[in-house]
């Protein structure tokens, strides 16, 4: 089925992640520390943190550094506890934003985001303000010039809830959580590479934004990624500079 293009976006989200490399293992330490917390060291019984293990992987991060967060977790060695809080507001435009945070000072962390949300014209909202407008996914996004047709088949078949194509031919796949790392793993054994591939809160409408606001929406969405706590923002703003 057909739908917006996204390739843009993803592909300048993927640019300014690259630009922050340094923080990148912070937030996949906090993740394993917290899928490992939660679900045990055990791969195997264990998909968040194997989610967590292949993100840190990817970011060539030592394996001996990612078996000492998990040991810290599951209590093998001291480390830190954190709680998972997610904040939900509106930046330029009403478009709306998502923020999951980890932290373990959650005081701190609810003042410095609200602090953001107010230096850079947007509002910190209440719980369930703008998550409605979102859905809970496994995205896997190919490029422009992919096998339409292959990727349908092989998705379909490996049980994708959909299969979305842009207007500029980026192809969208679209799972339930829980059914993510096995169609990621039927279309990578059938030689098709996602140029992202996560599980994700997705929007479900996207709001457009051009000129003064588009430089306006960048500069708070920076900002709220550079926070310590931060460890991903969900957002449905079609920034156009």
């Amino acid at each position: 089925m057909a739908g917006h293009s996204k390739w843009a976006n993803i592909q300048h989200r993927k640019g300014r992640q690259d630009e922050k490399r340094g923080r990148i293992w912070t937030r996949i330490i906090r993740e394993i520390t917290v899928a490992a917390r939660l679900g045990g060291a055990d791969l195997a019984l264990n998909p968040r943190l194997r989610l967590a293990v292949d993100k840190a992987k990817a970011a060539n991060m030592p394996a001996d550094t990612v078996k000492k967060n998990i040991d810290k977790a599951t209590g093998n060695l001291e480390g830190v506890h954190y709680e998972e809080i997610r904040y939900e507001g509106y930046g330029i435009g009403g478009a709306a934003v998502i923020i999951d945070t980890m932290t373990d000072n959650k005081v701190r962390t609810v003042a410095e985001v609200r602090h953001v949300f107010s230096k850079y014209g947007g509002n910190l909202g209440t719980e369930g303000s703008v998550a409605f407008q979102f859905k809970h996914c496994g995205q896997l996004v190919f490029a422009p010039g992919t096998s339409e047709d292959k990727v349908m088949e092989v998705a379909l078949e490996a049980g994708a809830d959909d299969v979305v194509t842009g207007d500029d031919g980026a192809i969208e796949v679209l799972t339930a959580p829980q059914e993510f790392e096995s169609i990621k793993s039927a279309l990578e054994a059938a030689g098709l590479k996602p140029e992202v591939a996560e599980v994700t809160m997705r929007a479900e409408n996207t709001v457009g934004i051009t000129g003064e606001d588009a430089i306006r929406m960048q500069k708070l969405l920076d900002a709220i990624e550079d926070l310590d706590d931060v460890q991903a923002v969900f957002h449905n703003a079609e920034i156009s500079p």
